[in-house]
């Protein structure tokens, strides 16, 4: 009966024998199908509807499927005292972090959205930003599609004190997402999701992507590559102006990262000077003229507190090394106890 129902309502031609040799079984109790294997659990409601016409009669069976993703479960607090603590406090933590130096950053070379790693020294510049940020409590990152600010989040995280692992998530097609599931509750537990989204990539530059800075001043003069690289709206050849790059990566914010803030998720965003600057203009309502005269270090970290619909600046981009560089709120304070009497 179970099985004849699960059938009718999926359009799988499966037999109950299949179902348990791949891990599965059925269950049937007060109109609902649980589709049943360790770790996972699908809930499936039916509903018998009947229609008719002049020459037939024929019954509709509806179903729903309810799961839990990686995401939904990883992005949601994993404790009760977590989610106490941020109900009271109503405030949510956020981190950006410009990447650290990439090879063509020490090549002195238009980068833009070509797609290259990190340095050694990249790679140091990451790992010192997860120190300085290794108490600060983090639920969800989101990085640009580029791998210097992907290997810049998942460095730091090294070195956070919770440690909890990040995990990319991918949402290219429903194979990669079937493919990349976890199925241990405990790990999902351990994790923290990945988003990558290209709006949050650097500034296009055009045809000035892999050229050597000093020989494209020379080329095009002073004055002209100066413009490209720090007015507002003037873009280089073929390529995006900050305007542009900040309609793109503000409007990504506002959309998607913004909503979690609100919901009390803290999180961090791994970028680039450009993407990045469009979104500190946006936090901090600078002008055209305040945002071009905007200089982020590679691997230092910034931390914003949301609260009550506010974004307020904690820690500057040119502060000192140490880690406690940040002016901590009571409730990171109380995060950092936390973290002080777990692994004490």
């Amino acid at each position: 009966m179970t099985s004849t129902m699960f059938h009718q309502a999926t359009g799988c031609l499966l037999s109950q024998r299949h179902l348990n040799e791949m891990g599965f079984h059925l269950e049937f109790r007060n109109g609902l199908v649980k589709l049943m294997s360790k770790g996972l659990k699908v809930d499936m409601g039916f509903s018998r509807k009947t229609c008719s016409s002049s020459d037939r009669k024929c019954a509709v069976i509806q179903a729903t499927t309810q799961s839990t993703s990686v995401i939904e479960h990883v992005s949601s607090s994993s404790n009760n005292s977590t989610n106490d603590l941020r109900k009271k406090s109503s405030e949510a933590a956020l981190i950006l972090i410009r990447h650290g130096e990439s090879l063509w950053n020490e090549k002195n070379l238009f980068t833009g959205c070509v797609d290259v790693p990190l340095t050694k020294r990249g790679v140091e510049e990451a790992v010192e930003a997860g120190k300085r940020i290794s108490n600060i409590p983090v639920d969800m990152i989101y990085t640009s599609a580029l791998i210097r600010a992907q290997m810049t989040a998942m460095l730091a995280m090294t070195q956070h004190r919770r440690r909890k692992v990040p995990i990319i998530m991918h949402n290219e097609s429903e194979q990669a997402r079937a493919w990349s599931q976890v199925f241990s509750e405990d790990t999902i537990k351990q994790s923290i999701p990945v988003i990558t989204a290209w709006q949050l990539n650097e500034r296009m530059y055009g045809e000035l992507q892999g050229l050597n800075k000093a020989e494209t001043a020379e080329r095009y003069g002073k004055e002209k590559v100066h413009e490209w690289r720090r007015s507002y709206d003037t873009p280089p050849p073929k390529g995006e102006s900050l305007e542009m790059c900040a309609e793109r990566a503000v409007a990504y914010f506002k959309d998607h990262i913004k909503p979690q803030l609100l919901s009390g998720k803290n999180v961090m965003i791994a970028a680039h000077g450009n993407s990045l600057r469009s979104i500190i203009m946006h936090l901090d309502k600078l002008t055209s003229q305040e945002v071009v005269a905007l200089e982020l270090s590679t691997g230092v970290p910034m931390l914003y507190i949301f609260k009550e619909g506010k974004f307020i600046r904690r820690g500057s981009p040119v502060g000192p090394t140490e880690a406690g560089v940040y002016a901590y709120t009571k409730s990171l304070a109380l995060y950092r106890q936390k973290l002080d009497d777990m692994l004490n």
